[in-house]
């Protein structure tokens, strides 16, 4: 089957992308071929498919008319949408937070679903591998109820634990040694804040960044509170933490269950957490896969191969002890 469509000339633009880059990724979802000539797009395949790329291809005109870049990666948003029975501009016009000229907004379905648990939740929880956007949409949320005044402060945490090599003594005063393990939620918060205003709120305590064991002891009220690697959290930690809660405050917890680096007989307070709490009112579980991954298409290929390693490992131990 062969349909053409007429296409305004910013739509016919976007289509036509960087070397017809979205149009091959458009072919890549849809399965059938392509092809743009002036402002006439002609798809060419199956009935389902050609009704499916059609789909998309008006998705697009619509994402144009509202002012979006339309990429590789906005294909795949519409694609996920469209098979979960919704349309990509729900999904990528929900800005979380504004900053300057740049927006923080969903990338996929999942990643809407993540927002939406943020804002309804008092406990959420992201789960999911590398570049899936759970710690950064957390922090622009975080930013955005700070801004609004419905939290007084924002507590940033994750555990001290090495990624897989022994950094040893660290000199300078407490924040220096503490620095390379929560630089990446300090990169979040600037890219959020102007570098001046993280600076003055550092100082005035409305912004406090620390290691997970400072919490212990303390009642955090009024808060957004945000638990970073939580995969290297101990079972005890995790309660501990979680028990912090305080009134008016809200809590994420972000992880990815596949890059423990916890001592191998020490069990992971996330795994342990989703057991036991799923069923808890008030708190909410959002499970990302690699349909989420919105860093290069690589990282994407990356977690894929290694979830394949890990499945046949598992396999071959099972044989094993068979």
């Amino acid at each position: 089957m062969k349909r053409q469509i007429e296409l305004s000339n910013e739509v016919a633009a976007a289509l036509a992308g960087s070397q017809d880059a979205v149009l091959r990724e458009i072919e890549d979802h849809v399965e059938c071929e392509v092809f743009l000539r002036g402002n006439v797009v002609t798809l060419d395949g199956a009935d389902v498919a050609v009704a499916a790329a059609a789909d998309v291809i008006s998705e697009v005109s619509d994402l144009v008319g509202h002012g979006h870049q339309i990429s590789g990666g906005t294909i795949q948003t519409i694609t996920g949408a469209l098979d979960r029975g919704t349309s990509a501009s729900e999904v990528l016009e929900d800005v979380v937070w504004r900053h300057r000229s740049s927006k923080v907004a969903p990338k996929s379905v999942n990643q809407k679903r993540y927002v939406d648990s943020i804002r309804r939740s008092t406990v959420t929880f992201g789960i999911g591998p590398a570049g899936t956007g759970k710690t950064w949409l957390a922090v622009a949320s975080a930013a955005a109820a700070l801004s609004r005044r419905e939290v007084n402060r924002i507590i940033l945490t994750r555990p001290a634990v090495e990624a897989g090599e022994r950094l040893g003594f660290l000199p300078g005063d407490l924040m220096a040694k503490i620095d390379p393990y929560l630089r990446p939620l300090f990169d979040a918060l600037q890219d959020m804040l102007d570098a001046e205003k993280v600076t003055k709120h550092l100082e005035q305590g409305t912004i406090e960044v620390a290691p997970l064991a400072f919490m212990r002891g303390r009642t955090l009220n009024d808060s957004f509170v945000i638990l970073d690697e939580a995969q290297n959290t101990s079972p005890e930690q995790m309660k501990m933490f979680l028990t912090r809660l305080g009134f008016g405050s809200k809590m994420v917890i972000t992880g990815d269950v596949t890059q423990v680096d916890l001592p191998r007989d020490q069990k992971s307070g996330l795994l342990v957490v989703s057991e036991i709490l799923q069923d808890v009112e008030g708190i909410d579980f959002v499970n990302f896969g690699r349909e989420d991954v919105v860093r290069h298409r690589l990282v994407q290929r990356i977690v894929d191969a290694y979830a394949s390693a890990d499945q046949r490992g598992a396999t071959e131990l099972r044989r094993a002890r068979g």
